[in-house]
């Protein structure tokens, strides 16, 4: 019989791998998508939130009830709220109106205070990164609180390489190549690393905006994928970590988005849309007999006012 949790944090991670059975590459290559919108607050973000506060609470950065403060698009901040509701530290968070209504209502509810950075017509632009950078590091100064600074913190790298162990068990260790889009690019760096430590011919596969596709060397632009595309290129990042760069628009990442709901049962959010067009192109160049994870980054439930509206439902 299985202990019950202490808290509602023992239930982040272990999330199921799930295969695609009706948006699938026509050659007969599989697609796996492990379900992270499983985790409790329906993201990935959980993950990386509590290796981001249990660390600095280890080595005594992080005091018991001290205050953290951080920039977010959304995800980041719902998952640190939780984890900071449950361990008791004061939260601000730096956000934007360019971000889901949904996720600004979820931290707030969870506790969390928040300063909203005002945006260009709701888009997300290397200046709004920028500017809540900049406003985090003031509020922390004038806190004297910790600032976790997930573009830079190294911290949540351990989240995913427990993620990397999760999917080559759950494959069997068949797997030939993992996609996954970039937004700090902690996810992607630290899930390849792993994977490549079980298996160097895995490829790994960065996704990024069209519209904003610094990384593969073009110019810094608008686009609304949320939780990606930060318009430069992340301190995290180097060019080490992806095989290949691939390019996704935001209105085909939303399409898919739409289609995985629809065709699959799969309410996910538009970085799973690009992540899952990102796994089909590359299912076409690997062929028949090729096994491509990708991540199902978190739930469309965080998008239904944003999703509706462009469905005009």
């Amino acid at each position: 019989m299985s202990s019950m949790p202490a808290t509602i944090l023992d239930t982040i991670g272990n999330t199921p791998l799930l295969a695609l059975r009706t948006i699938v590459p026509t050659n007969g290559a599989r697609i796996l998508l492990k379900l992270e919108a499983r985790n409790p607050t329906g993201s990935m973000k959980d993950r990386m939130a509590l290796a981001m506060i249990e660390a600095p609470e280890a080595d005594g950065r992080l005091k018991p009830g001290g205050a953290v403060v951080e920039y977010t698009g959304g995800s980041t901040g719902v998952s640190l709220a939780l984890v900071c509701a449950v361990k008791g530290h004061p939260l601000h968070l730096v956000t934007s109106d360019a971000f889901s209504r949904e996720k600004l209502d979820h931290m707030r509810l969870l506790g969390a205070r928040l300063t909203l950075v005002p945006s260009e017509n709701g888009k997300q632009t290397e200046k709004l990164t920028r500017d809540m950078i900049a406003e985090a590091h003031r509020i922390a100064r004038e806190l004297g609180a910790y600032i976790t600074a997930q573009m830079e913190n190294t911290d949540q790298l351990a989240a995913y390489t427990r993620l990397a162990d999760e999917i080559w068990e759950q494959t069997g260790g068949r797997i030939d190549a993992f996609v996954q889009s970039v937004g700090t690019a902690a996810a992607l760096r630290g899930t390849s690393e792993a994977l490549r430590q079980y298996d160097r011919k895995i490829r790994c596969i960065a996704v990024e905006p069209a519209e904003s596709a610094v990384l593969s060397g073009g110019p810094s632009g608008a686009h609304k994928i949320d939780g990606i595309g930060a318009g430069y290129v992340v301190p995290l990042w180097h060019d080490g970590i992806a095989d290949e760069i691939e390019r996704v628009s935001t209105e085909e990442a939303r399409a898919m988005a739409f289609r995985l709901a629809a065709e699959e049962g799969l309410f996910c959010g538009t970085s799973t849309g690009a992540n899952v067009t990102a796994a089909l192109r590359l299912a076409a160049r690997l062929g028949p007999d090729a096994t491509i994870v990708t991540i199902m980054c978190d739930t469309g439930m965080k998008y239904l006012k944003t999703f509706s509206q462009a469905q005009d439902l």
